[in-house]
């Protein structure tokens, strides 16, 4: 038998309009809210029905909307106080990854029993935390459902903070919140879903388990048969849904099934020089699995016609593998995407910065199926650029 564990977020609410029933969490929430979101959502309006359905509860509503993209330290500390000055009893994470991520742990932090820097890495949060509900409106981190809040620290580096104390008390998956996010950023984020069932799926980390193996299966059905239609069509309810859900099914995969490579040489690019964590992931997916070939040509053979359906898997699995490959990197051209580094500003003499940092990131590294070394890094790098 197969040792493992799995944890997951207990609730889960999955209907578009479910915003116009927050209000029913009172019971977990209390009646002092910290919602935490982006500048963008408020500018979109996008959290007005949550705001009114809570307020309607009498619930008090306090806003915090300063998060940005890759977050640092500070927000994290500022959003804290807010929440302590506030009295709030429980926290909404409203957004994308960014968001949700600040809100586990301003959820943990505005308990008042543990500090930001005693806990970065794995298990080393002590307390408990406030109650917390999270809210995507990006179908692609999965954050809803994974016990993992990565935070910028310094100037550029990402540091996580991993415990299963980290999942939140309710997730709800609404579909309506993203039926205006623009075309590029359905395709990035679509994407970076596609690579956590991947890297779950593959993973090297003693915690692979068949719960992610099958989440994860049935993450890129859903992902693969629906992010050409929600690319082109926004507005497409239904596919619309069918990508939160893909996404949430691989949050909980690589939840327990941890991300590896593609992961590793992806923050860099997003500390260093800001490119979009979809985006990023996106743009050295298929140079890592050109890499890992060697090592999982079986398991990307079995994924590859849950993609794409109409694959010639008829000369093996290494050959099927490198047709999963290409056509991978020909989605990402279909879709718009970026391809190459010095599409998003990266020069050549930044390869090897690149190269280094990806190293730091040995909790991820070890989980893939290839052992990877800093020159190994360094000319995946050079065949993306």
């Amino acid at each position: 038998m197969t040792h493992f564990t799995f944890n997951t977020t207990p609730n889960l609410i999955c209907k578009p309009g479910a915003m116009s029933e927050i209000g029913n969490l009172k019971s977990i929430l209390g009646e002092r809210v910290l919602l935490v979101t982006d500048p963008g959502i408020i500018s979109l309006g996008l959290h007005i029905e949550a705001l009114q359905n809570l307020q309607s509860a009498n619930i008090e509503v306090l806003v915090f909307d300063q998060v940005e993209a890759d977050p640092k330290a500070a927000v994290v500390e500022q959003a804290t106080q807010i929440a302590l000055d506030h009295k709030s009893t429980g926290i909404i994470g409203f957004g994308g990854g960014s968001s949700m991520d600040v809100a586990k742990l301003v959820a943990l932090l505005a308990n008042g029993e543990e500090k930001l820097d005693d806990i970065y890495g794995i298990d080393m949060i002590k307390g408990s935390r406030l109650p917390l509900v999270q809210v995507p409106t990006t179908a692609g981190t999965g954050s809803e459902v994974t016990p993992i809040s990565i935070i910028t620290v310094g100037a550029e580096t990402k540091k996580g903070v991993i415990s299963s104390k980290l999942l939140p008390d309710v997730a709800i998956l609404d579909a309506n919140l993203t039926l205006g996010l623009p075309p590029h950023v359905t395709a990035a984020t679509g994407v970076d879903a596609m690579v956590h069932a991947i890297e779950a799926y593959t993973s090297k980390g003693a915690n692979n388990n068949p719960l992610s193996a099958t989440l994860g299966k049935e993450a890129l059905r859903l992902l693969g048969a629906n992010i050409r239609t929600a690319v082109a069509d926004g507005k497409n309810i239904e596919a619309r849904s069918n990508m939160l859900l893909g996404s949430c099914l691989a949050g909980q995969a690589f939840a327990n099934s941890p991300v590896a490579a593609v992961h590793a040489l992806a923050y860099p690019i997003g500390g260093i020089f800001h490119v979009p964590h979809g985006l990023s992931n996106a743009l050295v997916l298929p140079e890592v699995m050109r890499f890992n070939a060697v090592k999982c040509a079986v398991q990307y053979a079995e994924l590859a016609p849950l993609i794409f359906p109409d694959i010639d898997t008829s000369g093996g699995s290494q050959a099927t593998s490198q047709i999963f490959i290409d056509k991978i990197a020909e989605l990402n051209t279909d879709l718009g995407l970026q391809t190459t580094l010095r599409e998003v500003g990266i020069v050549e003499a930044d390869l090897e910065k690149l190269a280094s940092a990806a190293m730091e990131q040995t909790r991820l590294l070890v989980n893939n199926p290839r052992e990877v070394s800093e020159q190994d890094a360094y000319l995946i790098y050079k065949k993306v650029f």
